[in-house]
């Protein structure tokens, strides 16, 4: 008999999750050439075993991340929870445009996302990012519109600071914050995860194995392909992966005792620092794939967790988790 696989939820409005999401991201954007048979073959065996928290946004590949999505959910739309974003805005050549949070243009697309996802309504629908040009309550309110017209069924917001959540929140219910969260990035502890909990907001922690290296198969940014964004990544750079990679062999070290891979430890740590956080790792491997979600069913020890920590209070992490002009406005 199947054991059914572990499920969470996020927030208080009863949003039911799979305890692991995936992120969907690589398949169609900054990570390297991709093969769609390969990414659609993924995304079916993820619903097969349980992962069914599937996570897009409408600037990943400009678009084509949702459309890959659409092939999928034509024929297993009710079995996914689906999640997708606004906010950045790209040309059709993938520059850059900026962050628009008005509400004309949340609007126009959410009606843009629905149609490229072939779907009638999006479960969990994200400001990817908080424009600071646009009051967070009229941005909120747009999005409550959307409920009220039954295209969304909950709202999320993501990269925003404590403030902003709590702004957030007093327009209408906010599901889940989605921000980076791993054991090399922990600055939301101190701000806007605290603020989810006093709220009851969910938490989605994106990036939660920093990108891939918190796996140990990174070694050197030359291994990444021309088109690979992580070279541009601070923490990949010279100097800076040399003294990471002192932090990810001491977590290896860890789970080599424990008897699961590094990523696995990896996942475990962040789905024991609550029930209300959600790690949405991506891949576009099948066996990377089995490998996140077996991490659901590791139960850490309080010692083991203590173990942990002490190794990250003794490993520094060398560089910002983006360039300069990325950080401006993550936890805004």
């Amino acid at each position: 008999m199947n054991v059914p696989f572990p499920r969470r939820t996020l927030g208080r409005q009863g949003l039911v999750v799979s305890a692991i999401g995936l992120g969907c991201m690589g398949m169609s954007d900054f990570y390297g050439p991709s093969d769609e048979a390969d990414n659609l073959a993924v995304l079916h065996h993820a619903l097969d075993i349980g992962v069914t928290f599937l996570d897009t946004a409408d600037m990943y590949g400009v678009g084509r991340n949702e459309e890959l999505l659409a092939k999928v959910l034509r024929t297993r739309r009710d079995e996914v929870v689906l999640a997708t974003k606004f906010g950045n805005v790209r040309a059709p050549n993938g520059d850059f445009l900026g962050i628009d949070g008005s509400p004309a243009y949340v609007a126009a697309a959410c009606d843009a996302s629905l149609k490229r996802l072939g779907v009638d309504h999006i479960d969990l629908y994200y400001q990817h990012r908080v424009d600071p040009k646009v009051p967070i309550e009229d941005t909120v309110g747009a999005m409550a519109r959307l409920v009220e017209a039954g295209k969304v069924r909950h709202l999320g917001l993501s990269e925003a600071s404590g403030a902003t959540v709590r702004r957030a929140a007093a327009v209408h219910p906010i599901a889940a914050l989605q921000s980076e969260y791993s054991l090399w990035t922990r600055e939301v502890e101190g701000d806007s995860l605290a603020a989810c909990r006093e709220l009851g907001i969910g938490f989605v922690a994106y990036s939660p194995l920093g990108r891939g290296f918190l796996t140990g198969a990174i070694q050197n940014a030359s291994a990444l392909s021309d088109s690979d964004w992580r070279r541009q990544n601070p923490r990949f750079q010279d100097g800076n992966i040399d003294q990471n990679q002192r932090l990810v062999q001491a977590v290896t070290e860890l789970a080599n005792e424990r008897g699961c891979t590094p990523a696995q430890l990896a996942l475990a740590w962040l789905l024991h620092r609550g029930p209300d956080i959600v790690p949405i790792p991506g891949t576009r491997r099948i066996s990377r794939l089995d490998e996140n979600a077996g991490a659901a069913r590791i139960d850490l020890t309080i010692a083991e967790q203590q173990r942990l920590d002490e190794v990250l209070a003794t490993h520094e992490v060398a560089g910002t988790r983006y360039p300069a002009a990325g950080m401006t406005s993550v936890n805004a």
